[in-house]
């Protein structure tokens, strides 16, 4: 069989109904040449294999679960072409995403991995939005040009299989609770230490979904509260985590703006900005000790 010119990873765990979502726009992409879905299943009990099958996709388990990372090293394995695509189970990929990735990379010869933006999309009973807050889910918007960026997100990011063959395997051990933050990040900036290029393709952009009861405020605030504290300790493990007074300024902060703007999604963030404040009073840094957070 001949190689394909991209592989397309989608690590997934009981999450069928966002899989078959994605896994539909996957066959919908255009003009993109020769490729490959592959669906790594980190331990699912619900219709996974027969979605995954069905789209015509490989469905590949990962015995025993190990994480995010683990999939993405087996999917990765498992590949055939000489770039990977990693994309998470809950987005929807317009049909000239693929295309503009591939073209994306041969733009840039030089570069070892890339990313595009992402954009948030809240379906069903979604809280009201002021316009002021960030988006309750992971985005990523770089401007309207190709640029070197510092970090892209794992939602919509690729790499050539020579730099993880340079750069070496993600990191398995960032798994899940207590850790389940930073899993791509550690390995974009080992890259980026040792010399690597990240490039951010403008044109290679996907939806971000949430859905049902997943966008309702209850749900989008507790997940962010268990981002926060995860957050918290990926700072806290690179030594870049500020003050409690900083966390609990944040909090306050977060809470100004939900009154005053009336405004909903200002409990999303107050709820990313508590977990951050319960995990640093559980693990106190100094202020003297403590550097700025990343914006």
């Amino acid at each position: 069989m001949r190689a394909p010119a991209v592989s397309v990873v989608v690590p997934t765990r009981n999450r069928a109904g966002y899989l078959e979502v994605a896994l539909g726009s996957l066959n919908a992409q255009e003009g993109a040449g020769e490729s490959e879905v592959i669906v790594v299943d980190d331990g699912s009990s619900d219709a996974t294999r027969t979605v995954a099958r069905r789209a015509g996709a490989r469905h590949v388990p990962l015995p025993p679960p190990g994480g995010l990372n683990a999939a993405r090293n087996l999917g990765a394995r498992e590949s055939r072409a000489p770039l990977v695509a990693f994309v998470d189970d809950d987005v929807w990929a317009p049909p000239g995403w693929l295309r503009a990735v591939a073209a994306g990379a041969a733009r840039h010869p030089a570069a070892d991995a890339f990313g595009g933006p992402i954009r948030a999309r809240l379906e069903g009973p979604a809280p009201r939005a002021c316009g002021r807050e960030k988006p309750p889910i992971t985005t990523l918007d770089l401007g309207p040009e190709d640029v070197d960026a510092a970090m892209v997100w794992g939602a919509n990011f690729a790499i050539r299989r020579e730099a993880l063959d340079r750069y070496g395997p993600f990191d398995e051990r960032l798994a899940g609770p207590p850790s389940c933050h930073g899993d791509e990040e550690e390995w974009l900036m080992a890259l980026r230490a040792a010399g690597g290029q990240i490039v951010y393709l403008a044109g290679a952009g996907l939806d971000h979904r949430r859905t049902g009861e997943d966008s309702r405020l209850r749900s989008l605030a507790g997940a962010a509260y268990r981002k926060g504290r995860a957050a918290r300790r990926t700072d806290a493990r690179r030594g870049v985590a500020p003050s409690a007074a900083r966390e609990l300024r944040d909090v306050a902060g977060a809470g100004w703006h939900t009154i005053r703007r009336t405004c909903p999604l200002g409990i999303v963030m107050g709820a990313h900005s508590t977990g951050r404040l319960a995990e640093a009073l559980r693990s106190p840094v100094t202020e003297s000790g403590a550097a700025a957070r990343r914006p």
